[in-house]
Parts: C-alpha cells; sequence; structure tokens
C-alpha cells in the first residue's frame, strides 16, 4: 500500500524549483539546444544605418551572392500582412518598405546555411537614405510637435486648481527617469519547421505563445489554426519576451515556408539590445501641493514617455504609470495626464512592472520634495499619507477604486521595527555631521501594486489535465516558464488538490495546441490565473472519481475522501492508482480542460473609472548606502524587506523572486543607464557599455521576510498574491537613501533631485552642486 502520513511538495511548502537541477548542472534544455534537422537554415537581420530615413535605394546583390546564402527575405516575401503590432494598430510592419525610424530597425533578413554566414553577409547591403530629421527623448519628440504613438490618459478625482491654490505649501518639479534593457540570459530565438499544407511549428522564447501563433498566422496569411508555438522554458523575460519576440517568430517562419525548410533566428547580443524594445523612460513633470504637517492636498502630474516609433505596448505601459502614480499614497485632489511620444528610437515594451515602477518612483519623489521641505523624516511624510479605509475616506485612487484591503501600515511599521530604522537613521545623521569623505543614508519605502492585466479580457486561463490510467498525471497549461517557479507552483496546485505526491505530476511545455487563446506571462498573474485555471480541471476530474467511488462500493459521496496518495471511500482505504486503474476500465473520463476568468473587474477607460485591480499586493524596504563625495561610488550597506505574498504557494520560491526583483529594480535606478549618441544610436549595447547589478553589488547585509500573517482577502488561488512585479519596486529604498546621503553635503537644505538612474557620475556632480550652493 502507497499510503503516506506525509505528502511531498504540496501548496504552501518550500519546494525546489522544478528544473533547478538541470538549471545548474546545464542540462535544462532551451530553444537553441534543440536538435536541428538536417537542412536547417539560419537566418539574421540587416538593420538600416540611419535612425530616420526615407529609403531611395536598396542594393541587396553582394548579400545574395555571399558565401553559404540562400535567399533573401523583405516586405515583398510576405504572403500576408506585414505587421506584427501587439494592438493591432498595423504599425510595426516585419520590414518596412518607405521609411526606417530607428538606427537598428530590421529592413530585411538573410537566409544562409550557418548563422555566421548569414550575419557576415547581411553586412555587405547598400542602402540609401534621405535623413530625415531626429526626436530622439521625451523632450525632444515634445518639442518637434508631440507626436503620439496612442491615446494619452487622464485620470481626475476631487478640484485640483482651488485645492493647489489654498495650499499652504506648494512645489513643482521635473524627474527624469531612465529605461532599462532586460538583459535575460537567453536572448531572443525562434525555431521553426515547416509541416504539411499551411502548418509551421515553432519552438520559441516567448511569454506570450498565443499572440506568437496569431502574428505568424497573420504574416504567413493562413488561419491560427495552422501555426503550433512551443515553449518549454526562456532563460529570462521579465517582459521583453511578451511582443518584441513577434518578429522573430515571423522571420522564422517566412523562411521555412519559402523554402520548405526548418529555419532558426537568433542575433548576438548587440542586435537583441538595438533592435528590441527596453523599459520606457520617462519624464515626469509634477505640481503638488500640501500643510504643514506634509499632508499632500493636490497633485497634478504629466507623464511622458520615450515610447519609440510604434505604438506596442506603449498605452497600457503609461496608462499603469498613472495608476501607480500614487504608489501607497491618498491624493485628495489630483489629476494625471500621460504623453506616450513617438520618438524616432526602438519601439519600447513591457518590463517588470510595467510602467508601474515610474510612477511609484516619481510619488516617492515627491513625497521626499516635500521632507526636505519641511525639515521632516521622509518615513513620517510617507506615514501621514497613506491610503486609510472607509472610516477615515482616504482610500479612494485617482481612478476610482476603493482599497478594500489595506495593509501598509503594519507592513511598514513591523519593518520599522524590525530593521531598527529610527536608532539606525539617527546613528546615520550623528555620522553625516562629522563631515568627511563618506556620507550615509537610509530609506523606508513602500509599495502598493495593483494586481490584473488592465486589458480584462486577458484576465483568463486555461488548462488541460490528463490522469492516465496507471495514476501519473499531465499537467499543461497557459503559462509559461522563464525561471520563476510557475510549473513548480501549479504542479504543486495539482497535487494538492489529488492529495498525491509532487512527483506524479508531470509538467509539460507550454503549447498552443492544447490551451488556446491563452494571455501572456505577464502583470504578475500567471500563478492567479493558471493557478485556478488549473484547480478547475483538477476539480472536474475529482468529481468524476468521486461519484464513481461512491456508485462502485454504495456509499454517499460524502463519505469519499482524498487521503495522501489514497483515496478513503467510506471505511475502505483504496490507493489512488488502484482507484484510478478502476475508473478507467469503467470507461470513467480522465481528462479535463480547466479555465478561470477574474471576477470583479472593470475599467472604463473614456471616463478613467473603474476597478482594474482584484487586489493590491503590499511591501516595504529599508535600506543604508554609504557614498563617496569624492568618486561618487557607492555600497549598499544593508536592505531588509518585508513584503506581501498573500498566503504563499511556495516560500522559497516566493523569496528568491522577492531578492531578484530587489536587485533588478535597484539595477534600473543606480547602475544600469541606456544612451544613445545624438545621430541616434545606442551606444550601450553589450555586456561591456551597459551595467547591470553583480553579485558584489547587492546588499552586504540582505535580510527578506515574507508576511506571513497576511491573507489575501479576494478568493485567489489559495489565497495567495502575485510576487513577480510588485517587489521590483522595492528598489527605491536605495534610490532614495542615496539622494539622504547626496542631500548630506549641504546639510540637508534642499532635495538633490537626483534623476535615475543614479550612477556614481550623477552622484558626484549632484554632490559638487550641492557644495556649490545648489
Amino acid at each position: 500500500m502507497e499510503h503516506q502520513t506525509a505528502l511531498k511538495g504540496l501548496v504552501s511548502t518550500d519546494r525546489q524549483h522544478d528544473s533547478a537541477i538541470k538549471h545548474v548542472t546545464g542540462r535544462a534544455e532551451y530553444c537553441d539546444d534543440i536538435a536541428e534537422p538536417v537542412g536547417t537554415m539560419h537566418a539574421y537581420l540587416g538593420t538600416s544605418t540611419v535612425a530616420h530615413g526615407r529609403i531611395l535605394s536598396m542594393d541587396l546583390s553582394a548579400v545574395a551572392a555571399a558565401p553559404g546564402v540562400i535567399g533573401i527575405l523583405t516586405a515583398e516575401d510576405i504572403p500576408g500582412h506585414n505587421d506584427v503590432s501587439p494592438t493591432g494598430k498595423n504599425d510595426e510592419p516585419v520590414f518596412p518598405t518607405e521609411k526606417v525610424e530607428f538606427h537598428g530597425h530590421p529592413i530585411f533578413a538573410v537566409v544562409a546555411d550557418s548563422r555566421d554566414a548569414a550575419r557576415r553577409a547581411a553586412e555587405l547591403a547598400k542602402v540609401e537614405y534621405e535623413e530625415l530629421p531626429l526626436a530622439l527623448d521625451p523632450l525632444a519628440a515634445r518639442a518637434a510637435g508631440g507626436a503620439l504613438v496612442t491615446d494619452p490618459l487622464k485620470l481626475e478625482r476631487g478640484e485640483v486648481a482651488p485645492a493647489m491654490a489654498e495650499a499652504p505649501h506648494r512645489i513643482t518639479g521635473r524627474m527624469e527617469i531612465g529605461g532599462q534593457d532586460h538583459m535575460y540570459l537567453e536572448g531572443h530565438i525562434a525555431f521553426a519547421v515547416p509541416g504539411e499544407d499551411d502548418d509551421v511549428v515553432v519552438t520559441s522564447s516567448t511569454q506570450h505563445p498565443s499572440e506568437a501563433q496569431h502574428m505568424v498566422a497573420h504574416v504567413l496569411g493562413v488561419p491560427s489554426n495552422a501555426v503550433t508555438i512551443n515553449v518549454r522554458r526562456m532563460g529570462g523575460g521579465f517582459g521583453g519576451k511578451e511582443s518584441q519576440m513577434n518578429l522573430f517568430c515571423a522571420v522564422a517562419a517566412l523562411a521555412a515556408k519559402k523554402w520548405n525548410r526548418p529555419c532558426k533566428i537568433r542575433p548576438d547580443r548587440d542586435q537583441d539590445m538595438t533592435a528590441t524594445g527596453k523599459r520606457h523612460d520617462f519624464v515626469v513633470d509634477y505640481d503638488v501641493g500640501f500643510d504643514d504637517q506634509g499632508k499632500i492636498t493636490a497633485v497634478d502630474g504629466v507623464f511622458a514617455a520615450r515610447c519609440g516609433y510604434t505604438s506596442d505596448l506603449s498605452g497600457p505601459v503609461t496608462d499603469r504609470a498613472l495608476f501607480h502614480a500614487d504608489n501607497a499614497y491618498f491624493y485628495p485632489n489630483v489629476r494625471l495626464k500621460s504623453e506616450p511620444l513617438k520618438t524616432n528610437t526602438v519601439s519600447n515594451t513591457a518590463f517588470r512592472g510595467f510602467g508601474g515602477p515610474q510612477g511609484v518612483v516619481a510619488a516617492e519623489r515627491m513625497i521626499e520634495e516635500i521632507a526636505y521641505k519641511l525639515g521632516k523624516d521622509p518615513l513620517e511624510v510617507r506615514k501621514a499619507n497613506f491610503y486609510g479605509d472607509e472610516t477615515d475616506g482616504r482610500n479612494l485612487t485617482p481612478y476610482h477604486q476603493t482599497v478594500e484591503d489595506n495593509i501598509i501600515h503594519r507592513v511598514v511599521e513591523e519593518l520599522e521595527e524590525n530593521a531598527d530604522y529610527q536608532a539606525r537613521r539617527q546613528a546615520v545623521l550623528e555620522h553625516n555631521a562629522k563631515g568627511g569623505v563618506i556620507r550615509k543614508g537610509i530609506a523606508l519605502t513602500p509599495v502598493k501594486f495593483g494586481i490584473s492585466f488592465t486589458a480584462t479580457w486577458y484576465n483568463q486561463a486555461g488548462s488541460l489535465i490528463h490522469i492516465y490510467n496507471d495514476g501519473s498525471i499531465h499537467l499543461n497549461h497557459g503559462g509559461t516558464e522563464m525561471g520563476q517557479g510557475l510549473n513548480t507552483k501549479i504542479a504543486q496546485i495539482v497535487a494538492d488538490a489529488f492529495q498525491v505526491d509532487f512527483d506524479r505530476v508531470k509538467i509539460t511545455k507550454t503549447t498552443t495546441e492544447k490551451v488556446p487563446n491563452t494571455s501572456a506571462t505577464a502583470a504578475s498573474s500567471g500563478s492567479d490565473l493558471n493557478g485556478m485555471a488549473a484547480l478547475d480541471g483538477a476539480e472536474q476530474i475529482k468529481a468524476r472519481l468521486v461519484a464513481f467511488a461512491a456508485e462502485s462500493r454504495g456509499v454517499p459521496e460524502d463519505q469519499v475522501k482524498f487521503l495522501p496518495n489514497t483515496v478513503q471511500i467510506g471505511e475502505e482505504m483504496v490507493p489512488f492508482n488502484t482507484l484510478v486503474k478502476e475508473a478507467y476500465m469503467a470507461r470513467v473520463h480522465l481528462s479535463a480542460a480547466g479555465f478561470y476568468k477574474t471576477p470583479k473587474i472593470h475599467w472604463d477607460r473614456a471616463a478613467g473609472k473603474g476597478r482594474p485591480f482584484f487586489y493590491y499586493a503590499y511591501g516595504a524596504s529599508c535600506s543604508e548606502v554609504s557614498i563617496d563625495t569624492l568618486t561618487g561610488e557607492y555600497t549598499v550597506d544593508r536592505t531588509d524587506i518585508l513584503h506581501d505574498v498573500g498566503r504563499s504557494l511556495n516560500p522559497i520560491l516566493d523569496k528568491g523572486q522577492v531578492e531578484g526583483a530587489f536587485v533588478q529594480g535597484m539595477g534600473w535606478l543606480t547602475t544600469e543607464e541606456l544612451w544613445w549618441d545624438d545621430a541616434g544610436r545606442l551606444r550601450t549595447h553589450a555586456p561591456s557599455t551597459y551595467k547591470i547589478p553583480l553579485a558584489s553589488d547587492r546588499p552586504r547585509e540582505f535580510n527578506v521576510e515574507l508576511a506571513e500573517w497576511s491573507v489575501n482577502k479576494e478568493r485567489t488561488i489559495k489565497r495567495s498574491k502575485a510576487v513577480g512585479e510588485p517587489p521590483f519596486m522595492l528598489g527605491i529604498s536605495v534610490f532614495e537613501a542615496l539622494s539622504m546621503a547626496v542631500a548630506s553635503v549641504n546639510n540637508y537644505r534642499e532635495c538633490p533631485r537626483l534623476d535615475a538612474p543614479a550612477t556614481p557620475e550623477r552622484v558626484l556632480m549632484a554632490c559638487e552642486r550641492l557644495k556649490a550652493g545648489g
């Protein structure tokens, strides 16, 4: 008998990532590890050498004649639609026909018998352009007429103008917030194998298999049922593989069908970084009114974004920036506007937080401004402005959603005590009062982050579960695994439902053949949506097993219970395997398609009102830093984090997500600087010039805890909360601590107004400016 008293790896227990050993031993298979069939071709993109220009002529004869070249793909070779726009705006061609709109814009693809041959041949193109005027950043785009890539959004509540006029204090300012490259370990890649008729199978590193399926079908001019997209795992995604993979999937599929041979496309790191979108840079103009206690009375903000040359996902990204421009703070009177500006740069896209971090950091800048103006501890100002509840009326967001699950007060108070914030802040002040080259800073910052896709129809998911007649379970769902442990969590949910060991559940690749019309694994919704869909499928099969067991033993259904690896039927204990085999012999259906859609959410964009988020996740971070005022270099001495994930599905994986998100957020605000020259060339296009945090950059002391007392008030999967994006903004505590250290050089008399990223150069220049009297 296989009955056991304890099961291995159920929900809410620490469970190693299902591929962890394969990851560290190199046995985990990624797209580029798939054995290539005989005759596999390799494609490489040929790109523009100007940032904005009309194509006068394109001579590709030398490319075609280069060794190993099989052929060339241009816009003329597209049998369907020359468009891979994820929002259906038809503004993103696979290959342009008249104009190039950024330096490095793909204009053709070379297909050769080796990747090296294709790459070398792509350099031989002779293209003549009539160069056109450039606008490379939000301010230049605004000055050039302010062309927008999509409709802007306005959120408004209360009476801003009179509240601002009556405010005892008022501050206006501008903050520049830099972008960020995804810098995943595995770059973009797609591998297409042609089939009979219209069929093509594409294996790709994409977060959105269904969108890739529809885009490939759109470009080939075939129905979606002819295209299959497979994803076993990605070597990182962070949003960069949500829409940006469409081009690569389309090119690989075009070549595969044109020459009836498999085709792979994998750009090198430089082309990956120059040809694909990044986190949006923002320029935020803010106007804030407040009283003598630091309580905000009115906020007026304009969020201008560098969107690049097409809409891509810039609409929802800039919307979410406004949704999070309040962070954890109540604004009695507020008006927020977005400006999604068209620029002659690569089209920017999703990145962990999806515009939310840019909104949150702007909120923290306003808090910081108030604190320096009034001579207060910024934490005191933060607490004064936190959302309240229905008893004080301070719980309505700028988009008119009521905050019903506010726990930010408890999270911050617990972290303040556990991190010994007050004593350490006093020690920092005393250290800085001595003068000296090394200055310290400390900051405690909160996060409130809304969970759900703001495009309501994306809040759905499907699953497919089979139980084979030997009792083994096959699990498939629409989410994609990019290292975050989604597959492990979903398998735990299914194992928990059937009360069997985790090892009994086989996790299979994500494929459009099994679960259709899936949403991107994004918006921190992977576990929420797919976990509920998987549970729905499991419950369907369980119901059939219960009915069969009750009927076969002549007992009521309420006397059938699933115990560890065993099913109790009345007084009889039946091994799970045995019951499954009996059910199969009795022709019980042992397969189910599960489905879930998020309840309660709705959004009227035109009115700027609704409930776009199912619930909020909360967190807080306290960081202490030291800066060298002679060089601008700095270290993060200590970070303490308390983060809310509701009732965790897997605490050890969630803690890993919090740690990783914090470091990535810290990198965005400190060392990761994107820089274009005057000709529109991205000069930070490789690890040699673009600096992500290293292991040596992490906090010297790093304490991360989950708020174990938190339980989601909404009916989410096992009452858990999303963990992918919310902790990213915990890195803002480092940025704010750096600001305090800089402010100490003129005795905290003014807000240093550091722009992000606060590179050592920016820190040094801010110190020099404050030493000179501002």
